[in-house]
């Protein structure tokens, strides 16, 4: 079962965000203050629930929530200050686009960057062990997948309603084939050995 937040004295907001390990489009984040008494059923780590899932839990999310806000970083920043900063940087925009101000940040994974002022703790797998983390797991990933699927419209071959940009056969075979679209991460290279390597993972 999920805790509610990570300590109880500060306005504490979760952080989150979603498609670090994407070939294409922006990275996203979001940031969460629920709620003490918060209850969703089903709310978990996106990665463990489905499409259907993560768009009726967005729905309760954005309703319920104390604040909540989503940013983002494109894929021309990301090429210039690589994936690991533009996640941090997206998600300090999410913070400070909060219409409440948070007073601890608490972050899914091992690293951040510090947001000024504002003390936060680092939670390994922290989706699944707190809502709030958790909540804005679910936001980075339906904005994100929302984004992509209009930029899809633009650039069907890479089947990107499907794969959201992440490294999938198609999409790989696709790059190759036809080469990048003005949406893809150049610095984040698609090469045969690095497929081939993917197709033996996959399989």
């Amino acid at each position: 079962m999920l805790l509610n937040c990570y300590q109880n004295e500060l306005v504490e907001a979760g952080c989150d965000e979603a498609g670090r390990g994407c070939l294409a489009g922006p990275v996203f984040a979001a940031a969460v203050i629920l709620p003490k008494d918060f209850i969703a059923g089903q709310l978990n780590d996106s990665k463990k629930l489905n499409h259907k899932q993560r768009e009726a839990l967005r729905i309760i999310i954005e309703k319920e929530a104390i604040a909540w806000a989503v940013a983002e970083v494109d894929h021309v920043e990301i090429d210039k200050i690589n994936i690991l900063n533009a996640s941090f940087l997206a998600m300090h925009r999410a913070v400070e686009k909060l219409s409440v101000k948070p007073e601890y940040l608490v972050i899914d994974g091992n690293r951040f960057k510090t947001y000024p002022e504002i003390p936060h703790a680092c939670i390994v797998k922290g989706d699944g062990k707190y809502l709030n983390i958790a909540a804005a797991s679910i936001l980075a990933k339906t904005h994100r997948d929302e984004f992509m699927e209009k930029i899809a419209e633009e650039y069907p071959v890479y089947q990107w309603k499907q794969n959201k940009g992440y490294p999938t056969i198609v999409h790989r075979n696709a790059a190759l084939t036809h080469g990048l679209s003005p949406y893809h991460r150049k610095t984040f290279s698609i090469s045969k050995p690095q497929l081939a390597l993917f197709s033996e993972s996959e399989g």
